[in-house]
């Protein structure tokens, strides 16, 4: 039994149609309760479909709680333990349990906790964090995230330089432009949301330097945010391509003579493939 509820939930290669229809069935109420969401915020819509999409919204909760109960049931085959209860454990607290927990918890914590209204809002808002369950069924969505996984570190790195010289800035723009424009420079926390919105390139314009210091200023951070702000992007893109390059290594490629599938490749192999695979 265990066995069978395990190839109809789990993300399917099993070969088995029943196991298809399930994660199709799952990614398109994802979808649609994501969908209903922006729809319930439209008063209009909310005043004329509001009951249909408290029913629709009722039905999914109730689809995802059985989703997340039978993982958690079947929670010693995918996430093996030395007892049945460590292995729930190990689910729950994994990304994908957290997630799956996410999806469901803003429906059911208002019953069981007494909440102010506006934090019920809020917290209803969060249901929309029900499309991070297509993860588990995008190949592509999980890549990305494997890819920031690896690139934690340098991505903490790079961020951390972009705040120093975020702070800075709003440090140097606050003495600089305070006097001259008191109001738009009253203390370092508007400086610092001047830093961002000139760092980052988006440039509002609600906020601007005067002064021919400020000025230079201003072009300096400006000149320094085009290349700062694309690092991330450079170490994402770089990682993406890397992965590919990998799962390409792993899962083998046809031979462009025989169309043999070739299922062992060095990096130096890959390399020359690519290179001479058009001659």
């Amino acid at each position: 039994m265990k066995q069978r509820i395990y190839k109809l939930i789990s993300k399917g290669s099993h070969g088995n149609k029943w196991n298809r229809a399930v994660d199709y069935f799952i990614m398109s109420l994802i979808i649609l309760s994501v969908f209903s969401i922006i729809l319930e915020s439209m008063e209009d819509v909310s005043l004329k479909y509001g009951s249909l999409l408290y029913i629709f919204d009722v039905f999914s909760v109730l689809v995802f709680t059985l989703e997340y109960l039978l993982r958690i049931y079947i929670s010693d085959l995918t996430h093996p333990a030395p007892t049945k209860f460590k292995s729930a454990l190990k689910f729950i607290k994994s990304t994908e349990g957290l997630i799956d927990l996410v999806a469901i918890l803003p429906f059911y914590l208002p019953m069981l906790i007494k909440m102010d209204v506006r934090f019920i809002r809020m917290l209803r808002l969060t249901r929309f964090l029900r499309i991070l369950k297509l993860n588990r069924y995008n190949k592509s969505l999980h890549m990305i995230l494997e890819v920031f996984k690896e690139k934690k570190s340098e991505l903490a790195v790079t961020g951390f330089v972009l705040f120093l010289i975020l702070l800075m800035a709003s440090f140097i723009m606050y003495y600089v432009e305070g006097d001259a424009q008191p109001e738009a420079f009253p203390d370092i926390l508007s400086a610092f949301w001047w830093a961002i919105a000139t760092l980052t390139t988006v440039g509002y314009g609600d906020i601007y330097p005067i002064t021919s210091l400020g000025r230079l200023i201003s072009g300096v951070i400006a000149l320094l945010g085009i290349g700062l702000v694309a690092l991330p992007t450079g170490l994402i893109s770089a990682g993406f391509i890397n992965k590919i390059e990998k799962n390409k290594l792993a899962n083998g490629i046809q031979c462009p003579h025989c169309g043999e599938k070739i299922d062992k490749l060095t990096a130096s192999d890959f390399r020359y493939y690519n290179t001479h695979k058009h001659d």
